[in-house]
C-alpha cells in the first residue's frame, strides 16, 4: 500500500473511533471534517502524502473556518483553492450549529491561523510542490467542539475523562502518522500540540525530533505581533530548517 493509501486507511479509522465518542455540555456541537469534507481531506492525502517527510507540523484541532470547512489541517478557504489547487463538495453534518454553517468553498469567512501559517510556508517554498516535497501538516484531532453559543470549545478544555478517551483514539493515530511519514522531525504549532508529539514519541521505535514553533492564532497576543519572524527564528534556532 502506498503512503497516501497508509494515512487515508488510518484516518477512515481515527473518523470511526472519534465518531464514537460522546461529549457533555457544555459542548452541544461536534463537527467532524473526516466524515462530511472526506473529498477534500483524501485529496490533501492523496496529492501531497505521496512520500515520507523529513517534517511533519502537528496542529491541535480543526478551525471553524479552516479545516470544518475544507478538510485540510489549518484550511483557509484561498490557501487550499488557490494554492493547493483542491476544491471539492462538502455537505453539511447533519446536526449544525444555526451560527456555525457548514459552507465549504463557499464559506467568505478566513481562518487567521490558517491564512498565517500556509501563507508563511508558501512565501518561503513558492509552490505546494515545492512544500510538500518534504513536508506535511496534520493535526491531533479531527473534531470541531462548541458550545451552545456557538463558542469554540478546544480538546483540552474537556472533561478529564472525556480529554483521556479522545486522546488514547488520537495517540494511536498520531503513532500511526508518525510511522508511515517517518519524519525527522515533529514540530508543534503550540504547546498543546508540541506536549502530544513528546508524549506518543517515547512509543516509537524511531522517535522524531520534537520542537515546537508559536500558534498563529489571532488570540495570542505574540503572535500579532509578527508571527511569520517569529517561527522562522523557532525554526532555524532548533536546527529544522537552515538559515538562508
Amino acid at each position: 500500500m502506498t503512503v497516501s493509501g497508509k494515512l487515508q486507511q488510518a484516518a477512515k479509522i481515527l473518523r470511526e473511533d472519534v465518531g464514537s465518542l460522546r461529549f457533555s455540555s457544555p459542548v452541544e456541537y461536534v463537527y467532524n471534517p473526516l466524515h462530511y469534507a472526506w473529498e477534500a481531506h483524501r485529496e490533501y492525502l492523496e496529492r501531497f502524502a505521496d512520500r515520507p517527510k523529513r517534517v511533519v507540523f502537528l496542529g491541535m484541532n480543526p478551525g471553524p473556518w479552516g479545516m470544518a470547512q475544507t478538510g485540510v489541517p489549518f484550511g483557509e478557504i484561498d490557501a487550499v483553492r488557490e494554492w493547493m489547487g483542491i476544491e471539492c463538495e462538502v455537505s453539511p453534518p447533519d446536526n449544525e450549529h444555526p451560527k456555525r454553517p457548514i459552507e465549504g468553498f463557499s464559506c467568505t469567512r478566513s481562518e487567521v491561523s490558517g491564512r498565517r501559517l500556509w501563507g508563511f510556508f508558501a512565501e518561503r517554498f513558492g509552490s505546494p510542490e515545492q512544500f510538500f516535497s518534504g513536508h506535511f501538516v496534520s493535526n491531533y484531532c479531527p473534531l470541531v467542539f462548541m458550545e451552545q453559543s456557538g463558542r469554540n470549545r478546544t480538546p483540552d478544555k474537556l472533561p478529564v475523562e472525556e480529554k483521556a478517551k479522545l486522546d488514547a483514539v488520537c495517540d494511536v493515530h498520531l503513532a500511526s502518522l508518525l510511522e508511515i511519514l517517518s519524519p525527522q522531525w515533529a514540530v508543534g504549532v503550540g504547546a498543546f500540540a508540541e506536549s502530544k508529539l513528546i508524549a506518543v514519541s517515547k512509543g516509537l521505535v524511531s522517535p522524531p525530533r520534537v520542537a515546537r514553533i508559536l500558534h498563529p492564532s489571532p488570540a495570542s497576543p505574540a503572535a500579532n505581533r509578527g508571527w511569520d519572524k517569529a517561527a522562522l527564528s523557532q525554526l532555524q534556532d532548533a536546527g529544522v530548517w537552515e538559515a538562508r
